[in-house]
């Protein structure tokens, strides 16, 4: 029977890496991207605009499919490192995902595949290992991502109690090439090779390639079952240990290592001048309380049961430096843009084979 895919947030880091590995295979592809958005239908590719805030959006997804098995993957949501939960963070990731749930069953889809992530597990004290669970909750876990995300995941496992084929994956943080630049880890890297990291953390997080997740993605539908979930993860990398590998790829030079007590102090000052030049602050309360928890992941039961086998990141991290080197950031920042994007460029030509 052929089948038809269907990606939600085909356009983020981690849709992207999903709609490059369902290019190889002998399928049908929709993908879901937000009205506005640029993208071209390509090969077995058709984009098709929609909101998953807006359920009568995404109905067209899952018409004209007849005699097709139907995997959608729902990846659209809002990644965000802010302790409390604004009204869209909930709107796109709660209300999203159960909207994605309600179609699926209305419109009969063969299998849902959820990216919730491993924040929406309950952290237990180090050095437990933290496997997967049946059961999620806002109230037993911290910041406002981790709280949408364990509800969307509630909301997904009740579904398939009531006969949705569904399988939940847990990736840890992601990294990768590709459109990652929303991505808040990608930016890291990005600031390091611009030099506006002004210094580097003592903690650090369990980190996989975005294209391993994407793979996992695909053997979850291809072999996970339903009602069950599984961890995307890899092992524990220092953040100064990530840092130092974009340095033997790319140069630049040795940050200062913040202890934890003195970065989070400095948290709401780095937050105010992030504000004043209108980007992004990277080291934020709750970004800190990560980098710091419990990330003892286990992955045990996804190559079990999958075949997950996640690579090395100095593999992702290369191919990072590489996808950022070749696709440099369109829109200026505010300070002292010129002199970085010169200093970039020459970088580059330093770096260039030959």
């Amino acid at each position: 029977m052929k089948e038809l895919y269907i990606v939600t947030g085909a356009n983020g880091h981690l849709g992207s890496a999903l709609i490059k590995e369902l290019e190889k295979k002998d399928c049908e592809v929709r993908g879901l991207i937000l009205p506005g958005e640029q993208a071209k239908n390509h090969k077995n590719i058709t984009y098709y605009e929609g909101d998953v805030r807006d359920k009568d959006s995404l109905r067209p997804l899952l018409r004209n499919r007849e005699g097709k098995r139907t995997i959608v993957i729902h990846t659209a949501g809002i990644v965000a490192i802010s302790e409390g939960v604004s009204p869209q963070l909930y709107d796109v990731n709660v209300n999203g995902a159960k909207n994605v749930v309600a179609v699926c069953l209305e419109e009969k889809a063969d299998r849902l595949v959820y990216v919730s992530s491993v924040h929406a597990i309950p952290e237990k004290t180090k050095p437990r290992v933290l496997r997967e669970v049946d059961r999620f909750s806002a109230q037993w876990v911290e910041g406002g991502y981790a709280k949408t995300k364990a509800e969307a995941t509630q909301a997904v496992l009740d579904a398939a109690k009531q006969g949705l084929d569904a399988v939940v994956v847990h990736p840890s943080g992601i990294l990768g090439p590709y459109n990652g630049r929303g991505n808040h880890l990608v930016q890291m890297v990005e600031d390091y090779l611009l030099r506006r990291l002004p210094a580097c953390v003592k903690g650090g997080y369990d980190f996989v390639d975005v294209r391993d997740v994407a793979r996992g993605c695909l053997l979850a539908a291809e072999k996970g079952k339903s009602g069950e979930c599984y961890i995307l993860s890899n092992r524990h990398y220092d953040v100064k240990e990530v840092l130092g590998m974009v340095r033997e790829n790319a140069g630049g030079r040795r940050l200062p290592v913040l202890p934890m007590w003195m970065a989070k102090m400095a948290a709401p000052l780095l937050g105010w001048y992030a504000k004043l030049k209108k980007e992004r602050p990277l080291y934020t309360r709750y970004s800190l309380y990560t980098l710091s928890s419990n990330d003892r992941f286990s992955h045990d039961k996804a190559t079990k049961e999958l075949g997950w086998q996640p690579r090395d990141l100095s593999e992702t991290i290369a191919d990072t430096v590489t996808w950022i080197q070749e696709h440099p950031e369109k829109k200026k920042r505010p300070v002292q843009a010129r002199k970085r994007k010169a200093a970039f460029k020459t970088r580059r030509r330093r770096l260039a084979p030959g």
